[in-house]
């Protein structure tokens, strides 16, 4: 018989929202023949026509819940819950069901895999009872699954830090975006940028993705076209962020857009990627970017570095991006681009993801205790941690050998 493998805390399949429905699609394409999946969705963003039992192999449960925001604290409980009765393994993809964690670990044989989805507690978009709910819970993450995965070197290093176990690095793959598209008249007419140079940039609209700077910016270099594709409507930051800059005739603010070959051949064709997230892990937009062959101008914060390996260009502040913009040339652009694929082709694959899950699938099943990290005395420069945008670690003077923090 299979074992059968619980997914727990995306918004479902078929994937149309972000990073972690990305990743259940591709495991579930990679592992159906070896594992039996469940995974939880959510009803609120399906219709009734949309909701499908079954994807590729995978059975769907439907829960009445957003499956983020406040709302998914109780979706991700009550999705643990239901999994408990039907599932060996539950893969539980962020950390605001984990309060459950405790009870099913102590009360119950089932095996817990745990992506904490970067330092969440830290991001900007939460209110400070929530940031205090997801430290508490990135804490009960760790401590009460049995393997614990961060996505990015940089989020190992802080987990080592903190709980002083090791966490398994997994990134994301990017191997699914359609490379070498080719606009045709039709994709022209609606979107006459693509006869021209551009920056572009994907993400959701959200102060930490640094939207205001790189909009700033690019407004004061009229000579600089920027498509920026996002959620504008879902917050006041977004609708003020697109009210001040829609004016702007270099600068085109694009809604979500959920089709992979239109979304593809807006980036494929681009002349740079513009990554302004400062929090996080290893990013889904830029890991994809990054195999669509596009040089890269990213947040310098560490986990950018981690991903693009230090081969890319990176800023902190606004007069950092104008000055990158204004003085790169384009012969360094060309070699970027050249390191920013080979990385991504050896890194950034789904079947090399997969089978890393799969190996920690298995490895469940032996493991009883994580390993101890028997971190060495290091002297870490308080102002090099500020500059990284890692200041939530200056108070700490233990860190591991492996450490990597620039």
């Amino acid at each position: 018989m299979k074992t059968k493998v619980a997914i727990i805390g995306t918004v479902g399949l078929p994937a149309k929202y972000g990073g972690f429905e990305t990743l259940t699609a591709h495991l579930v394409e990679e592992l159906a023949d070896t594992y039996d999946f469940t995974v939880y969705c959510s009803s609120k963003k399906y219709t009734k026509e949309e909701r499908i039992k079954s994807w590729k192999g995978a059975k769907l449960k439907y829960l009445p819940l957003d499956a983020n925001g406040i709302q998914s604290i109780p979706y991700d409980t009550w999705s643990i819950f239901h999994a408990l009765f039907r599932s060996d393994v539950l893969l539980v993809l962020g950390v605001a069901g984990a309060w459950l964690l405790p009870f099913v670990k102590l009360f119950t044989r089932k095996k817990i895999i745990i992506s904490i989805d970067g330092i969440e507690w830290k991001r900007d978009k939460w209110s400070l009872p929530a940031k205090l709910y997801l430290w508490w819970a990135e804490k009960l993450a760790v401590g009460f699954s049995h393997i614990d995965i961060s996505d990015n070197e940089s989020i190992q290093d802080y987990t080592s830090l903190r709980y002083k176990t090791i966490s398994r690095v997994i990134e994301y793959g990017a191997d699914h975006t359609k490379v070498n598209l080719t606009p045709n008249s039709e994709n022209r007419e609606k979107y006459p940028f693509l006869s021209e140079e551009y920056a572009v940039k994907v993400c959701r609209i959200e102060p930490e993705n640094h939207v205001h700077t790189i909009l700033k910016v690019f407004s004061e270099l009229p000579d600089r076209k920027l498509v920026l594709v996002g959620n504008w409507k879902n917050s006041q930051y977004g609708i003020d962020m697109k009210q001040q800059y829609s004016g702007f005739k270099n600068i085109h603010l694009l809604d979500p857009i959920y089709d992979q070959e239109l979304i593809d051949l807006i980036r494929g064709n681009a002349s740079v990627y513009i990554h302004g997230h400062s929090a996080g892990g290893t990013n889904p937009s830029l890991v994809e970017a990054m195999f669509l062959g596009l040089p890269i101008i990213s947040n310098g914060v560490s986990y950018n570095r981690t991903t693009t390996e230090h081969q890319a260009f990176y800023f902190s502040n606004e007069e950092d991006l104008k000055n990158v913009l204004t003085e790169i040339k384009k012969e360094d652009l060309q070699n970027c681009a050249v390191q920013m694929k080979k990385i991504a082709e050896r890194r950034y694959t789904w079947k090399k993801i997969a089978k890393k899950y799969s190996q920690l699938i298995e490895e469940t099943f032996t493991v009883n205790k994580k390993t101890n990290v028997y971190p060495v005395i290091s002297e870490l420069d308080k102002k090099i941690l500020e500059k990284y945008n890692l200041e939530h670690l200056k108070n700490i003077q233990l860190f591991n050998s492996s450490n990597k923090t620039a």
